[in-house]
């Protein structure tokens, strides 16, 4: 890692800058880095899947933490620089160009990884989604992930406020979701306009009972018109305010005080 040149002459080197349309914020701090590899905690030896390395400054600090990284990169300008790492890596680091949203990721590994990644901003929501709607036990270990602090605060919020949503819903019902650590918009080149945040999320066993089609028609419809009680916003789902009845869930309610072990709860009655 020392014989490494600095990223911002890598940079330099390559004539690389972010790319709006990509949704691209280089982080360059080597410090930060090496802290954001470290929230899954010991990986020597262990599988990583990063998505939108960039230049390659946060592959660098999981490939020096002894992972063995799988990066996905759209941007063939990152190439040249992501080749440099694999030289300097021999055997600990491989390279897909394309796109995050269009690979089975599932299908690059026999064991389960830890994903890591700045996640580009225009796909990072719905990157997560996806990790989060798999089979469960999942395929992968954990979520270390970069998100715009607005959409970090919903994946994580509790019941009863704005940010509190189906988004929350959806990572908590079946894994634990925290903010690892707060990120300043001046520590990406260039700096975007709005604070970033790591969520670190781990799966846990399912609620026994549950399907998750079940909680998504559910919390769809109640979200849906969240300002409306849950007598007029669950109406069109069959079944849901028998539920309510059920599990003793007032339907005077309004989605964001019902908590996700109440969701759950009426996801089980529904069926």
């Amino acid at each position: 890692m020392s014989a490494l040149p600095p990223l911002r002459e890598v940079i330099a080197r390559h004539g690389l800058t972010a790319s709006k349309a990509l949704g691209q914020n280089f982080l360059l701090d080597g410090q930060l880095l090496a802290r954001i590899a470290a929230i899954p905690g010991d990986l020597t030896d262990a599988e990583v899947l990063e998505i939108g390395p960039g230049p390659g400054g946060l592959t660098r600090a999981l490939l020096q933490a002894g992972a063995r990284v799988t990066a996905i990169e759209r941007d063939r300008r990152c190439l040249p620089a992501l080749a440099e790492l694999e030289a300097a890596f021999p055997g600990r680091l491989r390279v897909i160009e394309g796109d995050a949203l269009a690979i089975d990721h599932r299908a690059l590994f026999e064991t389960a990884p830890h994903i890591v990644a700045n996640l580009p901003y225009n796909i990072g929501t719905a990157l997560a989604i996806g990790w989060l709607s798999a089979e469960w036990l999942p395929w992968w270990r954990s979520l270390t992930l970069m998100f715009q602090r607005e959409v970090a605060d919903r994946i994580v919020a509790p019941a009863g406020g704005d940010a509190y949503g189906r988004l929350a819903v959806l990572a908590q019902w079946r894994s634990t979701a925290r903010i690892a650590m707060p990120v300043h918009r001046s520590a990406f080149t260039p700096p975007p306009k709005v604070m970033s945040a790591v969520v670190a999320i781990r799966p846990v066993p399912a609620p026994e009972g549950v399907r998750l089609a079940a909680l998504e028609a559910l919390t769809g419809a109640a979200f849906g018109q969240r300002r409306k009680m849950l007598r007029q916003s669950l109406k069109g789902v069959p079944g849901a305010l028998a539920a309510c009845a059920a599990v003793g869930v007032d339907e005077t309610r309004r989605a964001e005080t019902v908590s996700v072990a109440e969701w759950v709860a009426l996801a089980r009655a529904l069926g």
